[in-house]
């Protein structure tokens, strides 16, 4: 049923947004910091306008993360995302939560069996 993906999705997101909102907190109040500013390129599965424009403004309302351009699909080449992000000091970990996040994504606009590995 994707109306629960949705619920569960939008769940989700509402959780990365106080976990997000929660870790600038903590570092504007305590000395030194913690960032470590990166650009990920992030080749995407969603293929739809409305399932990117779905990620890159769950990706933009987090808390520490920003869609900063976009690229079209050109033959095989997948659309892509540019993120930038505020603690991106492990690029595989970065990169693999914005996964998770369009593996979620695309369960709710495809269902369970849509997500391609």
């Amino acid at each position: 049923m994707r109306l629960w993906q949705w619920l569960s999705y939008l769940a989700f997101i509402a959780v990365e947004l106080h976990r997000g909102a929660f870790q600038l907190a903590v570092d504007i109040a305590t000395p030194g910091s913690s960032r470590a500013p990166a650009l990920v390129e992030l080749p995407l599965r969603c293929r739809t306008d409305l399932e990117i424009s779905a990620l890159a403004s769950s990706i933009t309302i987090t808390p520490g993360t920003l869609v900063v351009g976009t690229a079209a699909a050109r033959g095989d080449t997948p659309p892509t995302l540019f993120v930038h992000c505020l603690y991106g000091r492990d690029i595989d970990e970065v990169v693999e939560g914005l996964r998770d996040m369009e593996s979620r994504l695309l369960r709710a606009t495809r269902g369970a069996k849509g997500v391609p590995a």
